[in-house]
C-alpha cells in the first residue's frame, strides 16, 4: 500500500505543478493584438457546377 500512496503523491504533484503552470500563464502573459488579412483568390469564391 506504501507503493500506491507514494505513486498518488507523485501523480498529484505533478498535475499540481500542471495547474500552476496554466495559472501563472493565464495570469502573467498577455497576447498581442494585431490586425490579419487573408486575401482570397477570386476562383475559391465562385461556385464549382458539376
Amino acid at each position: 500500500m506504501p507503493t500506491l500512496f507514494r505513486f498518488l503523491v507523485f501523480i498529484a504533484v505533478i498535475a499540481g505543478l500542471i495547474f500552476g503552470g496554466m495559472v501563472a500563464l493565464v495570469t502573467f502573459v498577455q497576447p498581442v493584438q494585431r490586425e490579419m488579412v487573408e486575401i482570397v483568390p477570386p476562383a475559391k469564391l465562385q461556385p464549382k457546377n458539376p
